[in-house]
C-alpha cells in the first residue's frame, strides 16, 4: 500500500515566518521516506468545521506545489482536489502542464466540483448551481484532455468556448499527466471517474462505505464500457493513523482487499513530527500490505 501526504493546515506553526521553512522540510522528510504524493486543498479560506475557523492560515495549492517541486525528487504532486470553478480550463490545463515540466514528470490533476460557497463570493467566485458545476466539471476534463493531446483546435462547449487549446510544450508525461476525479457522489462524480478519469478518491470512513463507493464505479464502469481494473483507487484516510497504528494498519489492510492502492494521510500533530513518526511506525509495515 502506497501513502500519500495531504497538507490541509497550515495552522502550525503559528508564526507565518515559519510556514516555508516547515513545508519545506515535511516535504523533504515525506519524499526521502517514500511517501508516493504529496497535496494539498485547494481552498483559500480554511474549511469550517467542529475544528477549524475559515480565517485560520490557507495558502493557494498550485503555488504551494510549484515551491514543493523544487524542494523533492520523487512524490506525485497536486492538489486534492482541484475546485472546477477557480480557475478558467485553459489556465488550469497550463498551470498542470508547468508543474509537470518543472517537477519532471511528477504532476497529478485531480478534480473536483467544489463547495465552499463563503470562499467563493468572499473572492468574486461565481457561485453557481450545483448541477452547473458538474457541467463545469465534465467540460474541464474534456478541454484538459484536449490540451494534452494533438489536438490544438477550438473547444465548443456550453460553459467555455475556446479558440485555441495550444499548449506548449506539452506534459513530460506520456501520454499525459494522470486524471484523479474525487468524491463519492453516485450519480455524477463516480459517473465522470468511469468516463475520464485514471484514478478515484474517496473518503475513507469504514471499509463497507469504501466498498459500496466502488461498487458504484464498478456500474457506472459497464454502463461506460470501461474496464474497470484500468482505475486507481485511492482513499483519503479520517482516521488518525498515529492514534492508533496498529488499527491504522489493519484499516490498510482491508482497503487492500479492495483493491485500494493508494491511502492519503492528514497530519495531526506538527507536520514535521507527523511525517518523522510516519516514516517510522507505519511506512515500513504499509509497504508489505
Amino acid at each position: 500500500m502506497k501513502l500519500g501526504l495531504h497538507y490541509y493546515t497550515f495552522s502550525q506553526p503559528t508564526d507565518p515566518a515559519e510556514i516555508g521553512p516547515t513545508l519545506a522540510r515535511t516535504a523533504e522528510i515525506a519524499d526521502d521516506a517514500g511517501f508516493s504524493s504529496f497535496s494539498f486543498m485547494d481552498h483559500f479560506f480554511q474549511m469550517e468545521t467542529s475544528g477549524t475557523r475559515a480565517d485560520e492560515p490557507m495558502l493557494e495549492g498550485y503555488t504551494g506545489l510549484g515551491f514543493v517541486a523544487g524542494r523533492t525528487n520523487r512524490m506525485t504532486l497536486g492538489l486534492l482536489v482541484t475546485g472546477v470553478m477557480y480557475r478558467n480550463p485553459g489556465v488550469l490545463a497550463k498551470i498542470v502542464t508547468t508543474l509537470d515540466v518543472l517537477s519532471g514528470g511528477r504532476a497529478r490533476l485531480a478534480l473536483g466540483a467544489s463547495w465552499y460557497e463563503r470562499e467563493q463570493a468572499a473572492l468574486g467566485i461565481p457561485v453557481v448551481p450545483v448541477a452547473q458545476r458538474f457541467e463545469r466539471l465534465e467540460e474541464t476534463l474534456q478541454i484538459c484532455l484536449q490540451m494534452w493531446s494533438g489536438d490544438d483546435g477550438p473547444y465548443d462547449g456550453r460553459h467555455y468556448q475556446l479558440a485555441e487549446t495550444l499548449c506548449v510544450p506539452q506534459p513530460l508525461q506520456r501520454p499525459r499527466p494522470p486524471i484523479l476525479v474525487g468524491g463519492g457522489g453516485e450519480r455524477k462524480t463516480l459517473r465522470l471517474v468511469a468516463r475520464y478519469a485514471d484514478a478515484c478518491n474517496v473518503f475513507g470512513t469504514g471499509r463497507d462505505q469504501v466498498a459500496h463507493k466502488l461498487d458504484v464505479l464498478r456500474g457506472h464502469c459497464q454502463a461506460e464500457g470501461r474496464d474497470y481494473d484500468e482505475i486507481i483507487r485511492t482513499v483519503l484516510a479520517t482516521s488518525p493513523p498515529l492514534a492508533d497504528p496498529d488499527a491504522f494498519l489493519a484499516e490498510l489492510e482491508q482497503l487492500a482487499d479492495l483493491g485500494v492502492t493508494e491511502v492519503q494521510v492528514m497530519p495531526d500533530r506538527h507536520p514535521v513530527e507527523f511525517a518523522e513518526q510516519i516514516a517510522e511506525r507505519i511506512l515500513p509495515h504499509a509497504a508489505t500490505i
